[in-house]
């Protein structure tokens, strides 16, 4: 056994939870013990009684109690192996790197972060191969659904991404999707204000699970609702049939810009979740396919993000080049990326 340790919480491991912080130190000492160790008072921050999700800053002294030999040096975990396919793939992905953060034109089909049975292919997973020059991998500090491609922040430091977490928890980070719907929204320019309340799946993992619109009108008294504010504009259109939208969330709901498009009529290209041949769209029936050679992937990509550098404090802007499968059906339907206006919600701000 060795003795009482107290380590100083150094540079880059502030602002986590204890028990993470202590799992991270000394992989064996599970959660179990460290939760034994709070409640006797054998760990202590500042010579403080801690708990498990007390959350540490740098500086911060920190007792350890006597732990067996073997787990008094912090011990490396392996890291996971990727296929040199795969490392290629996320790291042709960057469209902007710095010292602090990194932004990546995520492609269609692959998830945020992982699921059952998905091993390491996922933006996370992957983001091993994204160290690049530092020691520790980037950091997710927002997320985009599976199917849905374009711009993904990460945080190449723990600092970096409180601080990126942050704007974008308070509406500081302006994100601006561009999608494929079916039908022509009118007026041509509007904001979305249904609120969103999850609708239980089918199976034992709640598979199928959705987002439910309810009426502004009605979500204070529905239990479980949030509020949930779009804006939408309508760029080009193809006759009665199709239009190239962007989309502006001004809240960061699950699936809200799928579910708002999908609630007035005109559900995004691709989306069958949302999007169901029962999905009325100015009275025509038809839902989220337009047929012929138009791929039947979903239509929803994060166009551009725009914050401040948590660093630098200058505005910066990310783009991110439309998916293979939007680019072709924009091509079929005659358009091209430079059409769109700069800021298209202009006269909403």
């Amino acid at each position: 056994m060795s003795g009482v340790q107290k380590i100083r919480v150094p540079e880059g491991e502030g602002d986590q939870r204890l028990d993470r912080w202590l799992k991270r130190r000394f992989p064996t000492f599970t959660q179990g013990r460290i939760e034994k160790a709070c409640r006797k008072g054998e760990v202590r921050v500042e010579g403080a009684r801690a708990k498990p999700a007390t959350r540490i800053e740098v500086g911060q002294e920190i007792r350890i109690p006597p732990l067996p030999a073997q787990e008094t040096q912090p011990t490396a975990p392996p890291r996971p192996r990727l296929s040199d396919a795969d490392v290629r793939m996320i790291q042709d992905a960057v469209i902007y790197r710095d010292a602090h953060i990194i932004a990546l034109n995520k492609p269609p089909g692959l998830p945020t972060q992982g699921g059952s049975g998905q091993g390491n292919r996922h933006v996370d997973g992957l983001a091993e191969a994204l160290r690049f020059e530092l020691d520790e991998k980037p950091r997710l500090v927002h997320r985009l659904d599976k199917d849905t491609s374009g711009v993904l922040l990460m945080a190449r430091s723990r600092e970096v991404a409180k601080a990126l977490t942050e704007a974008i928890r308070h509406r500081e980070a302006r994100k601006i999707y561009w999608a494929l719907v079916a039908g022509v929204p009118t007026p041509y320019l509007g904001e979305i204000r249904y609120g969103l309340v999850k609708a239980g799946g089918h199976g034992r993992g709640g598979e199928g699970e959705k987002m439910r619109c309810v009426h502004p009108a009605d979500v204070a008294a529905t239990e479980g609702a949030k509020r949930a504010h779009s804006l939408y504009a309508t760029l080009y259109r193809v006759a009665s049939r199709a239009a190239w939208v962007a989309l502006e969330p001004v809240t960061g709901r699950t699936h809200q810009l799928r579910a708002h498009m999908a609630e007035i009529g005109h559900p995004i290209i691709g989306d069958g979740k949302y999007g169901g041949s029962r999905q009325e769209n100015l009275g025509d029936g038809w839902g989220a396919q337009l047929g012929g050679i138009i791929s039947k992937k979903l239509h929803l990509h994060a166009r551009s993000l725009t914050v401040l550098h948590p660093v630098t404090r200058q505005s910066i802007t990310f783009d991110a080049p439309l998916p293979a499968h939007m680019a072709a059906s924009w091509d079929t339907l005659g358009w091209s990326e430079d059409l769109a206006a700069d800021d298209p919600f202009a006269e909403l701000h």
